[in-house]
This record gives C-alpha cells, structure tokens and sequence, in this order.
C-alpha cells in the first residue's frame, strides 16, 4: 500500500471533513467551509489544501500557506492531521515534507504549525526540526446538558444586537475585530488593515452564524462582540470573543458571550467548543465562568529555515 500526496479535490471534500472531525473534533468544520476557503483565499496566501491518500482513501489533510496579514515577512503555516485508525503509515511526515518544500520555494522564512500536546505528537514534530512556543487549550460546553449562566441585566447605556443588525454595513464590526484581535497573544500578531479582504474571509464565510454574533453597542460604537462559527447542525463554536479597549472592565464581554450561548441553545445547538491561549487569563476565567473545561491542548510549534 502506497501513501501519495495531492492538492485536494472538489470529490475530496467530504473526507476532509472527516478526517478532521476524527483528528480534531473540537474543531467546527464542514464541507461548504472548506472549499470556500480554498476558492476565495488571498493570492498573497499561496493556500493550498493538500490531502494524503492511500489505495483511493483519503487518511491525512494539511492546510498550506503564509500568514500574508502579519507584518512579519515569511512567516507560513502547515497544519497535517491524518485519521487516528490510519497512524503509522507515513502521511503525516509526507503531508509536512511535501509543504515544507513548497514554502521554502515561496520564499518562507519560518512554517508554524500547532501540535496535539500528547508525547508522540511532540516527538514527532521534534524529529523534524520543530521547537515548541505557546500552547493554547480547546474547550467544550455541553450546551444540551448543562447549566449556563441566566442572562444579565444589559446596562442602561449598552444596546445588545446581532452581527445581522450590521448587514448594510458592517465596517464597525471591522474595525473592532481589528483592535481587538491586534492584542491576541500570538507568536505572529496579525494587522487586519484591508477591509475588502474582511468582508471576503470573515463577513462572508458559510460558518458565520450573524444571527448568533452577539454585539454591544455603547454611544453607537461597537464595544464587544462574541462571533459565532456553526455547522448548521449542532455545534457551535466561538470564533472570537474581543472588547475594545476603551470598553474593557466592565463585563461586556461576558455579556455578549452570553446573550450568543443562550442564543445557541435556543437554536437547537447541542455542543459548544471555544479555543484559548494558555496565557489569556482574563479569558479562561470568563470560560470557566460558562462551564467551559478544558478538553485537549495544542502546542504551537516553529521550524526556521536556514
């Protein structure tokens, strides 16, 4: 049996997805995502989705190219996941070697990649030259089963509305998600600058749910907002939480993740999954705050290229 490497296939997409729910169930991922983010992503991306196939069956994926909206040049990613009963068979260290040449010969200075923090995981990506930097935790809420906070007073000066109240124009929404990812913990901080490029990637991505975004407004100025990643079925996923700075220590981003889980569990969404970075304190309290646990680690890992 013979592993090989390709560029994915629009009859590909649904083993992608199953072999990311497989590898990374805490994860939202769907069909209708995936080949929306191949067919819109910025040139200056260079993204590839490459997946691993054995005898006609498709047992790894990776997502391949440069984080183009960092102002440091060079810098890449590559994220391989191949299905937890197809282990050993040589797709992941293929799936990483046939993106690491590519990158090297689009001008990569360094590929980062996120690792599961279980000892063959870490090991694996040690062999092949990877030093480990920050880890992040995935969470998960049994939206179905448990208790969520009872919805909160909204101040009096705070108006509490939906991402769909901004579809004529959603440019402050922009302009917050701006701010407050520019103070996300990160090893490559990212400078969203180009609003065109916001409406195609995030605005209008099939996952956002606008009418489960919750968003406060303070004096007609977007303060916080909750943004919120669904499957269409029942599972629903965090994709940022922020407050601007100005509006920080007054709850608010409490308020708005609440007002969008409450939200959720009305829709019919079962499960709840959110991420954050071992450090963000502040955000792992609110969590915990929710019924959020820990359910898997990831370590960001980094390869330089000589």
């Amino acid at each position: 049996m013979t592993v090989i490497v390709r560029d994915i296939r629009p009859a590909d997409l649904e083993a992608w997805v199953a072999v990311r729910r497989a590898a990374l169930p805490y994860m939202v991922t769907t069909a209708e995502q995936v080949a929306f983010d191949l067919a819109t992503a910025h040139p200056d991306k260079k993204y590839r989705q490459l997946v691993a196939e054995e005898d006609g069956e498709i047992i790894g994926t990776a997502q391949v190219g440069f984080s183009y909206d960092t102002p440091e040049p060079g810098q890449a990613f590559c994220n391989p996941y191949t299905r937890p009963d197809r282990l050993g068979r040589g797709a992941g260290s293929l799936l990483l070697s046939t993106a690491e040449g590519y990158l090297a010969e689009a001008g990569a200075v360094a590929v980062h990649t996120w690792v599961l923090d279980e000892p063959a995981n870490r090991e694996f990506a040690r062999r092949r030259g990877y030093e480990a930097s920050r880890p992040a935790h995935f969470l998960h809420l049994d939206l179905a089963n448990g208790t969520l906070p009872s919805r909160q007073e909204v101040p009096a000066d705070v108006e509490l509305l939906t991402a769909a109240d901004f579809a004529d124009d959603p440019r402050p929404l922009f302009e917050a998600d701006a701010e407050t990812t520019a103070d996300e913990p990160s090893d490559t901080p990212t400078d969203l600058t180009d609003y065109e490029d916001w409406l195609n990637h995030t605005w209008r991505h099939p996952g956002l749910d606008r009418e489960l975004t919750s968003v406060a407004v303070v004096d007609g100025v977007v303060a916080s907002f909750s943004a919120a990643t669904t499957d269409g079925l029942t599972r629903y996923s965090t994709g940022m939480t922020g407050t601007r700075r100005a509006y920080r220590g007054r709850g608010l981003a409490k308020l708005v993740k609440n007002d969008s889980l409450h939200r959720a569990r009305a829709a019919g969404y079962t499960d709840a999954y959110t991420g954050n970075d071992a450090g963000n304190g502040p955000m792992l309290a609110v969590n915990s705050w929710f019924g959020y646990e820990i359910c898997a680690t990831e370590v960001r890992h980094v390869r330089t290229f000589a």
